[in-house]
């Protein structure tokens, strides 16, 4: 069974990037970018706009989608996630929802805190981890 998600990815003007802790499986306690299931009948956007708004108390504009990834879930499940470039328009960065901290952080310190799989593989492949590591 396939399940459509989406992601927000926002870097702010100093190239840190937008993470949550995860709070609850899968990969609880992990950094990963926000996101999260797509409802029946939502769109994609709506979707990052809505999930970005629970893990991050941020609107965001949504733009274009940065990449695609598949993550493997309990009971045969595939995550099909779809990682969008989001812009921060407004809100109080807070982590909510399933979120368990949200930060904007660099490279290095994200390379430096556990991560859920995949993570730094895609953002590095798709040129938003460069530098060391």
């Amino acid at each position: 069974m396939r399940v459509r998600c989406v992601g927000g990815i926002a870097v702010d003007g100093s190239g840190r990037l937008l993470m949550i802790k995860r709070g609850h499986a899968p990969a609880a306690g992990t950094w990963s970018v926000p996101g999260g299931r797509v409802e029946p009948g939502e769109s994609d956007e709506a979707a990052v706009v809505r999930e970005m708004r629970e893990e991050t108390g941020l609107v965001v504009a949504v733009g274009p989608l940065v990449g695609t990834v598949e993550a493997p879930g309990a009971g045969g499940v595939t995550y099909e996630i779809h990682d969008y470039a989001v812009t921060a328009q407004g809100g109080v960065l807070a982590a909510g929802d399933d979120a368990a901290d949200a930060r904007w952080l660099t490279p290095d310190e994200l390379r430096a805190l556990p991560t859920a799989p995949g993570v730094i593989s895609a953002l590095t492949s798709w040129g938003l981890l460069a530098g060391p590591g």
